[in-house]
């Protein structure tokens, strides 16, 4: 038993220790250098004669996923290619167990039709034949175009796990003239990409999930003389102004590798009635990185963004190699290049809370009050609509002015003035507190109308609290009291913990830098009177990971931020309408878009969720959202901005870039908030874009990012819509816009979305009836032909 017990212990340890060389590709670049090398990408164009057959890995290795992948990169391959009869010829091969040809080189002459035909290309499987499919290139791959001797491109997209011989194939191959491009896939085996392609190899070895960049990558190397047999370029696809570059990148391996641990006993067998036994030995297998220095050439196009026009943390937006865009914060008008407009111009009701303990100090306590005139010189005016009050705090707390006492800057500069430094302890949470209850008892407007405007506590101190501030800062945030933090570096976590949100958060590193903080502190004052998206219609799924990875205690933040970031929304019919789906083992959509119609039902249904547990697939969760959530049937409406919010830890997010890429395609805007140990390159290319990333450090904290995703959101969706994206037509139905407004060509159905199946008889004549109307038609001949013959006998009868 001890012996057998032992066995089974090695054997399951063997059986777990499955799959090696799993790679990515770094580029070591700056993030700069990678947003020019995508643009130019974008830029770039191949005009040539020439053939093009791509060779794609549909194999168990590779996996449904990334040949989807695969397929992508195909597109956007062909994109970049002058497609017609007399330039470039594209064909398609599939491979696993045997090749099978996909797409023949002539047979289609534009780029669109093409496109079609590989979305339609099926996953097939199969082990992983390389050589063969080579050897099928070779003979049949490229048919001539007459006489003519044209440039002939393979460009092999596989994961570089082939069973069998490859060298020699891959070798005739590049020897009768071809030359052969090798994209990886998923985690590819480099060194048999490297030893497939032609030289030289960094030329002409890219990565499948970088789609800007090999595009890049390829049109580079069919620019330069290198990549071809003559010593001219096959196309110069390099636009005016823009250079290729040489730059080192790396190639990362996960390796697994197997190390001796010891030996212990084991059964061999018997001799007799004994035991035979010898020592076995005992592995254990780990998983390290593995670098692989090589050069990457690229095309690198000037920006006009490198000279960084944009003012106060504008982002620079290129558009083409001359002009550019500033998208510029809050709080800074609309100057071209985000200069700084500093006037309150909002309409808010603002305390500014003063500390004047002992442990600031007279000179700290000075300091805070010239920052507080300084400030109020610079953004007040005359017809500023912003009722400002006073207080400072110690032990307690004194309200110097009541909100909207002094309405003129001389007298408000005045009782700034007249602040006297008081000592005593910093009981912040005290001061918060009695301000929430006293702080805002305002005139009214009117005899009977108090005004309803948002109310903002800024709160500019210099050291910790001596009592706790969490409960009462909690206290003022529930009563709809907006908390901005003014203070140094070093109490940066208190007051998150104050303002509940590190967005309302303003800190300095040493004194002399607090006046630099004015234009930060306007604009996050004046930001609070447009909170939320009421009144903005908006499509809005949130995409929850409820698998064994978040674990069921973290689903329950997971949830929680649902709800409260679904209150900023205008939830009904005609505005903000919210769906919600989880994966897990499988993706389930909780309710749809039109479910709910109300914010308090949507509040029930989100709390009703289930936690599915299981590995789960951010991929699929999005191919479900994009097939079946953003549909009209389930009440997805035209001609309305549409965002998907997914909420996940990383795990399972491999295959989710071209899922997404597919959303934002369509002109769904895509939001990502990663939580815990993520990598932000995974989110970035599900989201898209840096400005739709958000990683949080803990489930605890997701709450201080409410605000900062609805913010987002907002600016994201007031965007120009296009009625056909998504296209709003069901069952394959073809959306066409028209002046403001869109229809739906039906094929075989009918309704103004193609939804109810068509009961028209067929137009061509060649096709089949239906057999109930052609027994309808037999029986239709015999009457009339028996009406015929009776009518002769009467005829007949008459004559006589």
């Amino acid at each position: 038993m001890f012996f057998s017990s032992q066995l089974k212990l090695l054997l399951a340890i063997l059986l777990t220790q499955v799959g090696s060389g799993l790679a990515v590709q770094e580029i070591k670049t700056d993030h700069e250098t990678v947003l020019k090398i995508n643009t130019a990408g974008k830029m770039m164009k191949c005009s040539a004669v020439m053939d093009v057959l791509f060779v794609m890995d549909g194999s168990y290795s590779v996996g449904k996923g990334g040949f989807e992948r695969s397929r992508h990169c195909v597109q956007k391959l062909c994109e970049a290619l002058d497609i017609s009869p007399k330039k470039v010829r594209v064909g398609v091969i599939q491979f696993g167990s045997t090749p099978r040809l996909e797409i023949s080189l002539d047979s289609y002459s534009s780029r669109e039709d093409l496109k079609k035909r590989i979305k339609k290309i099926h996953y097939r499987g199969g082990s992983t034949q390389t050589g063969l499919v080579l050897k099928y290139v070779l003979r049949k791959g490229f048919p001539s175009r007459g006489n003519s001797i044209v440039p002939r491109i393979v460009i092999l997209l596989t994961d570089g796990k082939s069973q069998g011989a490859v060298q020699l194939a891959a070798s005739e191959l590049k020897q009768s003239g071809v030359l052969l491009f090798a994209v990886g896939l998923r985690y590819p085996r480099w060194e048999e990409l490297h030893s497939l392609a032609s030289v030289p190899v960094e030329s002409h070895v890219f990565f499948a999930e970088h789609f800007s960049d090999a595009v890049n990558g390829l049109l580079t190397s069919l620019s330069s003389s290198s990549s071809s047999s003559s010593s001219s370029s096959i196309c110069m696809a390099i636009p005016a102004g823009c250079t290729a570059e040489s730059y080192s990148c790396v190639q990362k391996t996960l390796e697994t590798i197997k190390q001796l641990q010891g030996n212990f006993m084991c059964w061999k067998g018997s001799k007799g009635y004994s035991p035979h036994t010898s020592l076995c030995p005992y592995y254990r297998y780990t998983k390290a990185y593995k670098q692989l220095p090589t050069v990457c050439h690229r095309t690198v196009c000037a920006d006009p963004c490198d000279s960084q026009p944009c003012q106060n943390g504008g982002t620079c937006m290129s558009e083409g190699l001359e002009k550019y865009s500033c998208e510029c914060p809050a709080g800074y008008g609309s100057d071209p290049n985000c200069a700084p407009l500093l006037t309150l111009d909002c309409s808010v009701d603002v305390l500014f809370l003063v500390e004047s303990s002992t442990a600031l100090t007279l000179e700290g306590f000075l300091r805070l009050k010239s920052f507080l005139k300084r400030f109020m010189q610079a953004v007040l005016s005359s017809d500023t609509p912003v009722k400002i009050g006073l207080a400072q705090y110690s032990n307690d707390v004194k309200l110097e002015a009541q909100i909207g006492q002094h309405r003129e800057l001389v007298k408000l500069v005045q009782a700034v003035d007249s602040l006297q430094y008081r000592k005593g302890e910093a009981k912040t949470g005290n001061a918060l507190r009695y301000i929430t209850r006293h702080g805002f008892q305002s005139a009214p407007v009117f005899a009977d109308v108090q005004d309803d405007l948002p109310r903002v506590v800024v709160l500019i101190t210099g050291s910790p609290s001596a009592d706790p501030v969490v409960e009462p800062a909690k206290y003022a945030r529930d009563r709809e009291i907006f908390i901005i933090g003014v203070a140094p570096e070093r109490m940066k976590e208190e007051i998150n913990n104050i303002t509940g949100n590190p967005q309302r958060t303003i800190t300095y590193s040493s004194p002399d830098r607090l006046s630099a903080k004015i234009p930060e502190l306007k604009a996050k004052i004046c930001s609070v009177d447009n909170q939320g998206c009421l009144g903005q219609a908006v499509d809005l799924i949130f995409v929850l990971d409820a698998s064994a990875s978040v674990g069921k205690d973290n689903f329950v933040h997971l949830q929680d931020f649902v709800r409260s970031t679904s209150v900023q929304f205008d939830v009904n019919r005609d505005v903000a309408q919210v769906s919600l789906v989880i994966y897990g083992r499988r993706p389930v959509s909780v309710f749809e878009l039109d479910t709910h119609d109300s914010g308090s039902a949507v509040l029930r249904a989100v709390g009703e969720a289930s936690f599915q547990g299981g590995k789960g697939s951010t991929g699929s969760a999005l191919l479900h959202v994009h097939s079946h959530s953003l549909t009209m049937g389930k009440g997805a409406r035209p001609g309305v901005n549409k965002a998907v919010i997914v909420l996940t830890d990383g795990t399972g997010a491999e295959d989710a870039a071209v899922p997404a890429q597919r959303l934002r395609d369509n002109g769904v805007s895509v939001f990502v908030i990663g939580t815990g140990d993520v990598q932000r390159d995974s989110l970035l290319r599900i989201a898209g874009s840096e400005d739709h990333v958000i990683t949080v450090p803990f489930y605890e904290d997701l709450k201080y990012f409410e605000d900062v995703l609805v913010q987002m959101v907002c600016s994201d969706v007031k965007k120009p819509v296009n009625l056909c994206r998504p296209n709003p037509c069901m069952n394959d139905g073809i959306c066409v816009l028209l002046n403001r407004s869109y229809r739906c060509e039906c094929r075989g159905w009918e309704g103004p979305h193609c939804e109810t199946r068509s009961r028209q008889q067929p137009s061509r004549g060649d096709l089949p009836k239906p057999a109930a109307q052609r027994r309808r038609q037999r029986t239709s001949s015999k009457e009339l032909l028996q009406r015929y013959r009776e009518h002769r006998r009467r005829h007949a009868g008459r004559s006589q």
